[in-house]
């Protein structure tokens, strides 16, 4: 078994749409980035890529490089669901904390389940996906980004 955890942060900005767990959420500017900036799936990336020891995903995914302009990073998920199964391991579970003041995003949550799930061939309940704000303190209190934290089990197989 190997434990892995994962962190990522975006600021938010005009004229961008706003996707977290592959999930376009309509009514509030997006995150910025070189990819979508989808914060909650850049976490798991990085979570599960730590724990099969394998870098991160500024390793995979430069945000150097045009390739990763404005990709889908649910894409990024997908390779990274296949690296891991390359070098033998098996996903036993994530768990992740999205911080962000607004949008709500309970109203997303199993959607983005599904969709972490599908990326990595995992079974739904293997996946949680959980939100909080940060009490109006800081610079997600004060809306100007939002941050995902993920946690994941791996073993080998």
């Amino acid at each position: 078994m190997r434990i892995g955890i994962g962190i990522d942060v975006h600021p938010f900005a005009e004229g961008r749409k706003l996707v977290i767990g592959g999930v376009h959420i309509p009514g509030h500017n997006g995150l910025d980035g070189h990819s979508d900036a989808d914060v909650l799936l850049h976490a798991v990336s990085d979570a599960l890529l730590g724990a099969a020891a394998l870098g991160d995903i500024g390793l995979h995914f430069p945000n150097t490089s045009a390739e990763f302009k404005d990709i889908d990073s649910m894409i990024l998920l997908r390779h990274v669901g296949k690296l891991l199964e390359k070098h033998g391991y098996q996903i036993v579970n994530i768990d992740t904390m999205l911080l962000l003041e607004e949008p709500k995003i309970a109203p997303y949550i199993t959607d983005m389940c599904k969709n972490i799930a599908r990326c990595l061939n995992v079974e739904l309940g293997a996946i949680s996906v959980k939100a909080t704000t940060n009490e109006k303190l800081g610079y997600i209190g004060r809306e100007e980004g939002a941050a995902a934290h993920a946690v994941c089990l791996i073993r080998q197989v």
